[in-house]
């Protein structure tokens, strides 16, 4: 398989959800779908780093799977209230720059902290 870029994720996503009459959810189905996939991200964080192994007869799943799973929500989000999110993230990319760029103690060597 290929790799996308996110716009070609976007309209991916936008003609898969077009096929169906009832479309994008609303903005809160869309926050509330995206926290239950977080919460699913985070057991299978847990299962594997944390304390809570998993049940033998608890499915399979896969951080690979929930970051998709998460993935296609914030798109889904995303389009339907019309963001571009290689912009979204040009505009946080460009914040944490400024912000935070003497937040955390460089790798020497890497040519930014001379600025």
């Amino acid at each position: 398989m290929s790799e996308k870029s996110m716009k070609q994720m976007q309209e991916e996503v936008d003609t898969y959800i077009s096929q169906f009459k009832e479309g994008y959810f609303s903005p809160l189905a869309m926050l509330a779908r995206m926290s239950e996939e977080v919460g699913e991200l985070a057991r299978e964080v847990n299962h594997y780093y944390g304390e809570k192994p998993k049940k033998a007869n608890e499915e399979a799943n896969t951080m690979e799977q929930e970051m998709g799973d998460i993935l296609f929500v914030l798109i889904c989000f995303a389009n339907s209230l019309n963001i571009n999110l290689d912009e979204a993230f040009d505009l946080v990319m460009k914040k944490f720059e400024v912000r935070d760029k003497n937040r955390w103690t460089r790798i020497e060597g890497d040519g930014k902290d001379d600025e």
